[in-house]
């Protein structure tokens, strides 16, 4: 997986590329924990991920909570078809700001 971040002032963008699953995530985990700090909008930019597994959904609803926590907004764009395929499964499309 690759990880390329764009910080302008209180925004974030994060590009993940690859898959983002059970040996990934922590990668993305550690790049979250590391970057938030005066973060108040953070897009996630899903249009090169390939997968996303359980270990992911469960990165993105933590940051989704905490960034919900100090009044900021996370937004995930581009996910292709079958990554979308599994936010509408497990529900997420109605919880996560998926465009």
């Amino acid at each position: 997986m690759i990880i390329d971040m764009n910080k302008k002032q209180e925004q974030m963008t994060m590009k993940i590329e690859g898959r983002l699953d059970t040996t990934t995530s922590p990668q993305l985990e550690k790049a979250l924990e590391d970057n938030l700090t005066g973060i108040s909008h953070l897009i996630l930019d899903f249009t090169a991920l390939e997968f996303i597994s359980s270990a992911g959904l469960r990165i993105l609803l933590a940051t989704h909570n905490a960034m919900g926590k100090k009044n900021g907004s996370m937004v995930v764009i581009g996910s292709n078809e079958e990554v979308r395929g599994v936010f509408n499964i497990t529900g997420l499309l109605d919880i996560l700001n998926i465009e």
